[in-house]
């Protein structure tokens, strides 16, 4: 479970950010460049679905400091929520092992987070409803667009690499306009792991020429 405990910002924090950015920013295009969309058939327009993790963070981006903390776990729990869906969409329909031990640790790791999060902003206010009506909004059908396509596995991992981007791009916002420890801490936690995950999903999606 990431450790909440409230530390001081790391003097690190703007090269970690930097290195991450330049990561994902590649990653997040290469994600969605390179989604083999042949794949999922049926499932209407995939390609425009899909384009919804290019998330408009510009609301947040103009909030600092406890406005901005609060803001950004209200949007980080229904991104993570969405990450776990589509998990668990994948796990009856998986032909893969790696697959299916990514999917579970995708469930364990969020859900611990998610409730991480949601402790959070009880102390902060509670949800706020709009910021995290917005990122529902954006994220509405991945479930089922797994579950319809003819290579699921395929589908679930070309999916996750765009969520994972937009959220490591949602934790290096709030490296630089965060103020409470703990929201620093699990950014970085965020940041961390899903990096290392989107490199695995991409090595996974190589070794078979997608």
């Amino acid at each position: 479970m990431t450790n909440l405990r409230p530390h001081s910002k790391p003097a690190g924090v703007l090269l970690l950010l930097t290195t991450t950015v330049l990561f994902t920013g590649g990653a997040l295009a290469q994600g969605m460049a390179g989604m083999d969309h042949s794949n999922m058939a049926g499932m209407g327009s995939t390609t425009d679905k899909m384009k919804m993790e290019k998330m408009d963070l510009s609301a947040l981006a103009k909030l600092q400091g406890k406005a901005f903390d609060r803001a950004f776990l209200s949007m980080m729990v229904p991104h993570h929520q969405m990450a776990v869906d589509m998990a668990k969409a994948v796990l009856p329909v998986s032909k893969d092992a790696t697959v299916k031990a990514w999917a579970n640790a995708v469930i364990k790791d969020q859900m611990q987070e998610i409730t991480q999060m949601n402790t959070l902003l009880k102390g902060m206010g509670g949800v706020n409803t709009t910021m995290a009506n917005t990122m529902k909004s954006s994220m509405s059908g991945m479930g089922d667009m797994i579950k319809k396509s003819k290579t699921p596995d395929v589908a679930f991992l070309q999916g996750m690499l765009p969520h994972h981007a937009s959220a490591i791009d949602m934790a290096n916002l709030a490296l630089q306009q965060g103020q409470d420890a703990r929201v620093l801490s699990l950014s970085k936690a965020i940041i961390t792991a899903q990096a290392t995950e989107m490199l695995d999903y991409r090595t996974w999606l190589k070794k078979r020429g997608l």
